[in-house]
């Protein structure tokens, strides 16, 4: 049990208290931890969890490390991480394991009748890796703290029929000011995130000039993200934040731009530069075109003749 190669799977919340050594949740589909509660094992091998939940940590003081994928990450003071069902974290707790601050899980279940239950999918960072966890200032850290505190005195309190109502409603406030002080990241962290933004435009510009588009069609946004060592959504989200496009609006620019040029320079016809440009159909390609310009490609081709 706990081997790299077979995650320890979580599927309840009574499950997870249970593993962490803690009394039984008061609500079966949530629960609000305080992470100095957790009782640690002398484990000092790595160990990965799958959980069947979603999961809002605020970390403070953590010596051990965790890993998404492939990656390490180092916390320190005032940093959010977020994680949905099915999604692997490994903890490798070689150094003196200890961590403090809040831990907030609850079940899909929990939201299912509710807005949140659907919206919930629109929180890109849900999906984001470990290390492109949420960086807090002081007052950031304040202001969520002040809504983990309201979530618990809510979760103390004995269960009646607004207590459900009341606790999403907090989870939802928590999840917008996330959403701020995720924007307020990408543009605080200029220097990273345009050295990101830069790196992207010329992974695009030699994907269109390399032999990659007849070998492997049109990008994907899975391959960018992967060449620059990031998660597809906190990619597409740092770009939008940027730029107001997402990496899948770049990819269709670059295809529109190439397009333009392959129009306007050769006499290859409109089938042919679909095919050049990773395209199986070249309806679909002209579609894409039509939708970009408000012209189709013969149109555009006879306004330069």
């Amino acid at each position: 049990m706990g081997n790299k190669s077979t995650p320890i799977k979580i599927h309840s919340i009574s499950e997870l208290h249970q593993l962490l050594g803690l009394p039984k949740p008061l609500h079966p589909l949530i629960s609000l931890i305080k992470m100095g509660a957790i009782t640690h094992s002398n484990r000092k091998d790595e160990v990965s969890f799958c959980f069947d939940f979603y999961g809002i940590s605020l970390k403070r003081n953590f010596k051990g490390k965790l890993k998404y994928g492939q990656n390490y990450y180092d916390f320190d003071e005032g940093v959010l991480g977020m994680t949905s069902p099915q999604q692997v974290l490994s903890v490798n707790s070689d150094d003196n394991y200890e961590v403090s601050g809040w831990w907030l899980v609850f079940h899909t279940d929990f939201i299912l009748n509710y807005s949140l239950g659907k919206a919930i999918k629109e929180y890109g960072f849900f999906s984001y890796a470990v290390n492109e966890a949420l960086h807090l200032s002081d007052k950031e850290e304040q202001m969520l703290e002040g809504i983990f505190k309201n979530i618990e005195q809510e979760y103390q309190t004995s269960i009646d029929q607004f207590s459900q109502d009341v606790m999403i409603s907090h989870i939802e406030l928590l999840l917008n000011y996330c959403n701020r002080f995720y924007n307020r990241q990408f543009l605080t962290r200029k220097t990273i995130s345009h050295d990101l933004l830069s790196k992207m435009e010329i992974l695009l510009e030699a994907y269109f000039n390399s032999d990659k588009i007849l070998q492997h069609g049109l990008p994907s946004v899975h391959y960018f993200s992967d060449q620059l060592n990031v998660s597809p959504n906190y990619l597409s989200d740092l770009l939008r934040t940027l730029t107001g496009q997402s990496t899948q609006q770049h990819i269709h620019n670059k295809i529109i731009e190439q397009a333009k040029i392959a129009l306007t320079t050769t006499n290859l016809s409109v089938s042919e530069i679909a095919y050049q440009l990773g395209f199986e159909h070249s309806q679909s390609f002209s579609k894409l075109f039509k939708n970009k310009t408000n012209i189709s490609p013969l149109e555009y081709r006879t306004s330069f003749n």
